[in-house]
Parts: C-alpha cells; sequence; structure tokens
C-alpha cells in the first residue's frame, strides 16, 4: 500500500512516472496516471447528489487577480526589505504575473497602481500583458503618500487638496479607459489621530461630493470599488472605518458603486462571512482583497493563519453563486505584502489556498444543510460544512489542473522551473 501511495504522488509536468518506468511504457492495463487513479478514489468517496461536472466547470472558470505591487520590494513600516529578482518596472511585475498564470491557469488579471505603476504609455503595459496572455484589472489610485495627503485626501479640510485628489482619481478613471479595466478600487487612508482635530460631519460631506465627481466621470461598464479599514493610519476615526459605512457611500452613489471587503481590514473576532452574506443580499458585495491576518492588517498570504474561516467565506459565495446567478458579479483580488517570502512562489502559494477553499465550498451538501437548518438540527448543520471543509480536495484540484494544461502542482512545479534564479540574475 505504501508503494502504491508512492508511486501515484511521483507527479511531473508533461508525462507521469511510476517508479523508473514512464507510463507510456507500461502495459495498457497500467497506463491508468496516478491523478486519475486518485480522482476516481476521490469521485467514489462523495455523496450522492454532488455534480462533479459542474464543479470542475466552476473551478475552471475560476478567476483571481493578481496584485502588480505584490510582484516588487514591500516592507513595513519600519523598513523595505530588497530581494533578488523583485520586480522593478510593471513590465517585470506583468512577467511575473504571468508566471503565475502559466502554473495556475486562472490569474490572467493584473492590478495597477497608480503612481507606483506609472508609464508615459499605458498602451505599451496593455500591448505587453497581451503577449503574455493577461489583461489589466483593477486601477488602484493612491492618496496616501503625499505630503499634502498629510490631514487626508477627498476629506482634507482644504478644498485644493480635495481637488488633487479628485483628479488624480479622474486621471486613474482614463487609464481605465485605455486599459481595459472595468474596476476602480479605492482605500483612503483618511481620518483623525486627535479627538476636535476636524468635523466628523463634515469630512463625511466633503467624501461624498468627491467621490460623486468621480462616479460621474464612470462609464456605464465600469465600477468604482470602496474600501474599508477600521483603524490605520487614522487612529481617533477612520472615514470609511467599516463595511456599513462604505455600503452607505456605495448606495448613496448609486448601482455603480460597491463594497470591496480587504480579509485583512476588520477589527479581530469580525465575522467577516457574514458581512459577505449581507452584502450579497444588498446587492453591494463589489470584491474581495484577500489576504490573510494574524492581528491586524497584516497582509499576510491568504490561508495562512485561518484557513477554516476563508472557506466559509467561499460558502457564502457559492450560495450566493446559486441564488443570484449572473447578478453577482465579484471581482477577487489578492492583496497581500510577503515581504518575508519569495514573490512567485508566495503569490502562488495564496492562488492555491483560495482554490481549495473554492472546491470545498462547492462540494457542500446544500440540500441535507438547509434541511439541517430548518429542522434545528445545529450539530448536524455545522458538520456538513465540517466535512466539506476537511474533504482532501487535492485528487480534484490535481485533475481539473490536467484537463487546463497546468502543472498539477502549481507551487512545486514553480520551484523546480528555475525562474526565479533566473530572473535573480537578471534583475540583479
Amino acid at each position: 500500500m505504501q508503494s502504491e501511495l508512492w508511486q501515484e504522488r511521483i507527479l511531473f509536468i508533461g508525462k507521469y512516472w511510476v517508479g523508473s518506468k514512464c507510463i507510456r511504457d507500461l502495459p495498457d492495463e497500467r497506463r491508468v496516471s496516478p491523478v486519475d487513479k486518485a480522482y476516481e478514489r476521490f469521485k467514489n468517496s462523495l455523496p450522492d447528489g454532488v455534480d462533479l461536472e459542474k464543479v470542475r466547470k466552476k473551478l475552471m472558470e475560476q478567476e483571481i487577480e493578481t496584485p502588480s505591487w505584490g510582484y516588487a520590494d514591500s516592507g513595513t513600516r519600519f523598513k523595505v526589505f530588497h530581494q533578488p529578482g523583485a520586480a522593478r518596472t510593471v513590465f517585470e511585475k506583468l512577467e511575473d504575473a504571468a508566471m503565475v498564470h502559466k502554473m495556475t491557469g486562472i490569474t490572467t488579471k493584473v492590478a495597477l497602481h497608480i503612481p507606483w505603476d506609472k508609464v508615459d504609455d499605458y498602451q505599451k503595459v496593455v500591448d505587453y500583458a497581451r503577449e503574455l496572455g493577461l489583461t489589466i484589472g483593477a486601477i488602484n489610485p493612491n492618496l496616501f503618500q503625499d505630503e499634502e495627503y498629510k490631514l487626508g485626501s477627498v476629506c482634507h479640510p482644504d478644498s485644493a487638496v480635495r481637488k488633487k485628489a479628485i483628479d488624480h482619481i479622474l486621471e486613474c478613471v482614463e487609464i481605465m479607459n485605455i486599459t481595459g479595466s472595468k474596476v476602480l478600487s479605492l482605500w483612503l487612508a483618511d481620518g483623525t489621530n486627535y479627538p476636535g482635530q476636524d468635523d466628523f460631519r463634515e469630512r463625511k460631506r466633503r467624501l461624498e461630493d468627491s467621490l460623486q465627481v468621480v462616479y460621474d466621470a464612470l462609464a456605464d461598464d465600469q465600477r468604482i470599488l470602496i474600501e474599508y479599514k477600521f483603524f490605520e493610519p487614522a487612529f481617533y476615526h477612520t472615514d470609511l472605518p467599516d463595511w456599513g459605512m462604505a455600503t452607505l457611500i456605495a448606495k448613496k452613489l448609486g448601482p455603480k458603486a460597491q463594497t470591496l471587503v480587504d480579509l485583512g481590514h476588520h477589527p479581530l473576532g469580525t465575522n467577516i462571512e457574514h458581512i459577505v452574506a449581507i452584502l450579497i443580499d444588498e446587492g453591494k458585495l463589489g470584491g474581495f482583497h484577500f489576504n490573510s491576518k494574524k492581528y491586524a492588517d497584516d497582509d499576510l498570504t491568504t490561508g495562512s493563519i485561518n484557513p477554516y474561516e476563508l472557506f466559509l467565506i467561499y460558502h457564502e459565495l457559492v450560495k450566493g453563486e446559486e441564488d443570484c446567478g449572473d447578478e453577482l458579479d465579484v471581482a477577487y483580488m489578492i492583496d497581500q505584502s510577503h515581504n518575508v517570502k519569495p514573490k512567485v512562489a508566495a503569490m502562488i502559494q495564496s492562488v492555491e489556498q483560495i482554490q481549495m477553499a473554492y472546491a470545498k465550498a462547492l462540494l457542500v451538501d446544500r440540500d441535507a444543510l438547509r434541511s439541517a437548518q430548518q429542522s434545528g438540527d445545529i450539530v448536524g448543520a455545522e458538520m456538513i460544512l465540517r466535512t466539506a471543509y476537511d474533504r482532501d480536495v487535492t485528487p480534484l484540484l490535481a485533475s481539473v489542473r490536467e484537463e487546463m494544461g497546468v502543472p498539477v502542482n502549481p507551487l512545486e512545479a514553480y520551484r523546480n522551473s528555475g525562474y526565479g534564479e533566473k530572473v535573480a540574475k537578471e534583475r540583479g
């Protein structure tokens, strides 16, 4: 038994080996690949009623957007940590993103951050992305690094500073028009640090008036996703501190405005899956920034701290997909700052964790769960979720990846590819 399991785990890109023999050299009865054998056992272990072909189709259609800034050097408020081979330009960031897509098959979109990714000719960025099999995703304005933004950007008491901030966001809308981006992703550092520093209600009205100008500049097929964060760098009050405030502003602006949920931007103990469910019900869930946290906005790699929470969030998303169909249009984006991990490998880690959470959520027996909920069977309902979460979906994902023509083990394939060493030598 141990020998058989060992043989099935020896997976190589492009061909499979059993012991010292290539599968193509084996007798017909032994030419079933380890992936197929493992998948067959997985399939036979599922309860009746699971539409496995539907699950496979959903996994193949899954799309995760990676952030350009996730491939560059990053750090904390104390220091930027330099890594050999970290991307230095938007074009090198696209190259790294293309490698992640080559390994995973589901990361065609790349988010840009302006001015970190500012260039003279954005059409060149679009063209290079296309050459690499990528497209441009969300455009992210930067409203927290200029000296004038010390007291805020669109909420600043000085109208000249507010105009500068609005003009920058409108510049990003123009970049959206050039690149074909449909999403403006907005996070503000605006807030105050001391009582009496500014007037709460006036700041709220400044925020609404400023964003209305931006909203009116968006095309009908574009949208603004409003992110929130309950503290930092504003430690007394934050102008967009939680999902309620972000959603209130989005509702006032109109249907092209929605809420963006960053998994790290919540107080400890917050039930994020509950927030997700309510936003789905209100038609205001626009997107995610996937990451993970231990205490606050740590921006750790997705699934590294609490993978069960990630699964429960995806459980609500899958149910929302079933209930709302195409009306639920969620932008799934990664936003993490993996300072001590190699950039590309860390991004692949996060994509794999997101795939795994989605696969497990798709396997929840929803009819049985509904029945348990209606009958008050609390233990039974929880165990239905736990059964799906505890299921090993590695054979399912390996089979899906094989059909998509990507490595069945993306991280292992990347680590064996030599790409990291290659770019470290080329980029320094």
